[in-house]
């Protein structure tokens, strides 16, 4: 692409070759105005230079509302993921402390709220709803035999999605496979390719380069300004993005509810993993969430703490089988986007500002 510097300097010799009867004041007057041009455009990011620090995504709804959220860039960089032995409230399956590496991605700086999930809800939402797992696996098999590029959607959900909650309070009570699924079609919607963070990129931006219990530090009397949990909360979610963001510009990535992220869970996910990008394992019959909620005591707050789903998260679906798209009156869980950067299509800049 030509740049504005060369644009001005070719208009400019093209005058001089030609011989171009043009008003000496009035060529100043427009080589100034290409100068400024170039000059303001030099702060403007593009592929050559690297990713832009932040974008912000908006959708228009099936009804025509637009929802707007922020991304913000996380460098890539190396960081020890897990806990410390002598870390206050650890748990055997954080560790071993081991050395991580971590590519450069866009997250939310926000869980994803009840307002953005409704628009995925109300434009994927099956009509019937007695739809069984089998016609919507059969569904699935179809769109993808015939190449169909639309996302499937859930099931009509079992009682209030929001919970009585308000649109900007984190979308709650859906599973790790409705995660997933909201992903495809924000992918498909935006043109961009976004997914759950894995749980390697999860706590590399939870730390956002310190190497401390909670991120911002070790002293638990400070978690009440970056965080919702059991001692502030009242027992309930809270708006998105009203406490402090950690060093890399992200809200609640401790309390308010967990999150879930790409991988399955197993106790022994650290003894085997990789150190580059890992994904934790390759099979598992449960995923992994991080970050606490607002039900956490202070040792589930820690950037190391990790949960995943048990067998309880289920007990308010009356189905049977029980549905693979809700978890009814679970509060607690949630989850937030990322966004992938393709390597071949940026210069990476490692975190550099």
């Amino acid at each position: 692409m030509l740049s504005w510097n060369r644009f001005a300097y070719s208009i400019k010799k093209a005058w001089g070759k030609q011989g171009l009867k043009v008003n000496r004041g009035v060529k100043h007057l427009a080589l100034a105005v290409l100068s400024l041009i170039a000059f303001q455009c030099r702060g403007a990011p593009d592929e050559a230079r690297g990713p832009a620090k932040s974008y912000t995504e908006t959708v228009t709804t099936k009804s025509g509302e637009k929802v707007s959220f922020k991304m913000v860039l996380v460098p890539g960089g190396t960081f020890l993921m897990g806990s410390p032995e002598g870390e206050p409230g650890r748990k055997d399956d954080e560790g071993p402390q081991h050395k991580v590496r971590i590519d450069q991605f866009y997250l939310c700086t926000t869980e994803t709220t009840i307002e953005l999930f409704l628009a995925y809800y109300h434009e994927t939402v099956s009509a019937k709803k007695d739809f069984t797992e089998t016609e919507q696996a059969k569904k699935e098999a179809e769109l993808v035999a015939n190449d169909v590029d639309a996302a499937t959607g859930p099931t009509p959900v079992y009682g209030d999605m929001t919970m009585g909650y308000g649109k900007t309070h984190p979308a709650i009570g859906m599973t790790w496979h409705n995660a997933m699924n909201f992903c495809e079609w924000l992918s498909k919607k935006t043109g961009r390719k976004y997914r759950l963070p894995t749980e390697a990129e999860w706590e590399y931006a939870c730390r956002a380069g310190a190497t401390n219990v909670f991120g911002f530090g070790n002293d638990p009397n400070q978690l009440a300004e970056f965080a919702w949990y059991k001692t502030n909360s009242d027992g309930e979610t809270h708006e998105v993005g009203k406490k402090k963001t950690n060093a890399w510009g992200l809200y609640d990535m401790l309390g308010n509810v967990s999150e879930w992220v790409y991988d399955f869970y197993s106790p022994q996910a650290y003894k085997d993993a990789a150190n580059t990008n890992p994904r934790g394992p390759t099979t598992g019959k449960v995923h992994v969430a991080r970050g606490g909620d607002y039900t956490s005591p202070i040792e589930d707050m820690r950037c190391a703490a990790r949960t995943f789903e048990e067998e309880g998260w289920r007990s308010g679906d009356p189905q049977i089988p029980k549905s693979k798209w809700w978890l009814p009156g679970m509060d607690f869980i949630g989850f937030r986007a990322a966004m992938s950067i393709d390597p071949n299509a940026v210069k990476p800049n490692d975190g550099q500002k």
